[in-house]
């Protein structure tokens, strides 16, 4: 396991490298210059000069090999760069965007897992029943229902119930609140972003864990521990639930590693200046030095989910042996 491991690190590096070369190629293919931009943000006039000069400060003029050796040296290091908007380093345009993206992730993550896994047992254990008519509904109208449209409904939701009960609409914190600065402010405005798009994707994960459990239920060894008398309830918890939780697994941690870039429009819905809003602002500004550095980011969070989900899988089933 460990040598296992050590060999999936370092299959991370050409990953990575694979992922920069191909960002890299595509950020300048993308017609718009930055500096032209810049200047044309200003209102005024300006010429050619001036544009000429702003790619010398920014290095836009030197040869695109210099500029891609230097930008994937600076990465390996932890040195982003700086942007090309705003001339501040990348690594504080994206930290308070990383922690709260990471925490709507994880909080989403830990809810649809709640939901999921206790309602496509349910649904697999009650097969053809009521109950697993209404959990499939349930689910269906999750997968039907983008998450930034659910978060539309919620807000609209606390506007009417605040204004019934307390006579005036309320809303979340519009200003993002850190969680060591007031806890119940943060849960507050995180709350419902994290309920929006955590039941978007329980939604996905509940049809998996309903569809791999009834799989197994239907081996063997399930039939045999049945015939020895042992009850349904150590049958499905001990022998046919942890099995059975190899690709469920698999989609809550790709679901993990999306959300942390992928909530564009659920972001804009409730305000939130996260990671989402930071890729289309750094795309619109044409700043190529952000753009890559997101990408490279979320690329490096999607290897190590994958590392992390090889990991679960060997705990889960001891039949699974890397070498």
């Amino acid at each position: 396991m460990h040598k296992y491991l050590v060999k999936r690190m370092l299959m991370m590096v050409p990953t990575l490298i694979g992922a920069a070369i191909l960002v890299f190629t595509l950020m300048h293919m993308i017609p718009g210059d930055v500096c032209a931009l810049r200047y044309a943000g200003t209102g005024g006039t300006f010429d050619v000069n001036q544009i000429e000069q702003c790619k010398e400060e920014l290095g836009l003029n030197r040869p695109l090999l210099v500029q891609f050796f230097e930008w994937i040296g600076g990465f390996f290091i932890g040195d982003f760069g700086t942007s090309m908007w705003t001339d501040r380093p990348i690594t504080e345009e994206m930290g308070p965007r990383v922690l709260l993206s990471l925490q709507v992730a994880v909080m989403a993550t830990i809810i649809s897992i709640l939901i999921s896994i206790p309602l496509g047992t349910i649904s697999a254990v009650k097969q053809n029943s009521w109950i697993d008519y209404t959990v499939r509904c349930v689910s269906i109208a999750g997968i039907a229902m983008p998450s930034f449209w659910l978060g539309i409904l919620i807000m609209l939701g606390l506007l009417a119930v605040s204004n019934s009960l307390l006579g005036y609409g309320w809303i979340p914190p519009i200003q993002y609140i850190p969680p060591l600065k007031d806890p119940i402010g943060n849960l507050t405005q995180l709350i419902w972003p994290a309920l929006a798009t955590g039941y978007r994707y329980s939604a996905v994960a509940t049809r998996m864990t309903r569809s791999a459990l009834l799989e197994v239920l239907r081996e063997d060894y399930i039939r045999t521990a049945r015939a020895k008398g042992v009850i349904e309830k150590l049958v499905v918890n001990r022998h046919a639930l942890k099995n059975s939780m190899l690709p469920v697994v698999t989609v809550i941690g790709i679901e993990f590693a999306f959300l942390m870039g992928g909530l564009v429009v659920t972001e804009q819905v409730f305000n939130l200046n996260g990671l989402g809003k930071l890729f289309v602002d750094s795309v619109t500004n044409h700043d190529y030095t952000l753009t890559q550095a997101l990408v490279m980011l979320v690329a490096f969070i999607f290897v190590v989910m994958n590392i992390v989900i090889d990991v679960i899988y060997a705990w889960l089933d001891p039949r699974i042996r890397y070498s």
